[in-house]
């Protein structure tokens, strides 16, 4: 008999942004039960993100206090990956900004749409680029993972600073995974819908609005961190091995119906 399938991650070294809270941490979590080691890293939320070290575990968690706004500290937050297990061979960039409150496209700041491109779009392309150059320099390929959002596929009325950058993100994976699978580096975009974290919770703790939102989703009600975090894992593993420039839709049908 064959051994029974795992989604293991057995002596991987994986780099998650935006770790501490939400998809991020979960992300986290489930990567080192999976058997990676992991760096992530935190903006300002240091208590949650040492909390999270300590239940998964300094020799396989360490967290990097890092804004990854724009590109300035991509490459240094690469770097720490490599400096603390010694080689690099995933990428999930998780991290970003989406405001509850919607903004009409007449009202919306230049501030704002700069703001949301620089933490979204720019810092996405600064660690891609510093990932792959450290993937290459290792010559054994990777795994590369965006987080889009429904959002990116179809619009989002009230935050078009947001879907845009989420459709870039879509347009990216399809031209980085051709670029790169000479180099045996997979990329894909793993696409949710709304999820129950501190980034939705503003949204979702208005009655009128939560109502409007479930009513909206086939699978009537929202997403867990977990439930985006396994298939950001699964598309890490081998038995992924044969896809790559994929959208993977996790958002309970949200997608086909909006």
């Amino acid at each position: 008999m064959p051994p029974i399938p795992t989604l293991s991650l057995e002596g991987k070294v994986a780099l998650v942004t935006g770790g501490s809270r939400g998809i991020g941490a979960a992300t986290v979590r489930l990567f080192v039960r999976a058997g990676a080691r992991v760096v992530f890293n935190y903006k300002s939320a240091q208590s949650e993100a040492q909390r999270l070290v300590e239940e998964c575990g300094a020799e396989d968690c360490h967290a990097v206090q890092a804004d990854l706004t724009g590109t300035a500290n991509a490459a240094s937050f690469v770097r720490a990956a490599v400096e603390r297990f010694g080689s690099l061979d995933a990428l999930v960039v998780n991290h970003g900004i989406w405001l509850s409150e919607e903004v009409d496209i007449d009202q919306m700041t230049d501030g704002q749409w700069r703001t949301t491109l620089a933490i979204n779009l720019d810092s996405t392309f600064a660690l891609v680029k510093h990932t792959v150059a450290q993937m290459k320099r290792q010559a054994r390929g990777g795994h590369i993972v965006l987080v889009s959002s429904t959002a990116g596929q179809r619009g989002e009325a009230g935050h078009v600073d947001y879907a845009a950058t989420k459709g870039a993100i879509i347009s990216m994976t399809k031209g980085l995974s051709t670029e790169l699978a000479p180099h045996g580096i997979y990329v894909n975009c793993v696409a949710p819908g709304w999820v129950d974290t501190d980034m939705t919770a503003g949204a979702l703790a208005d009655p009128e609005r939560r109502q409007r939102i479930f009513a909206a989703i086939p699978l009537g009600r929202v997403a867990t961190p977990e439930e985006i975090a396994a298939p950001i894992l699964f598309l890490c593993t081998r038995h992924a091995g044969f896809i790559t420039g994929e959208v993977f839709n996790v958002n309970g049908g949200a997608v086909l119906v909006g």
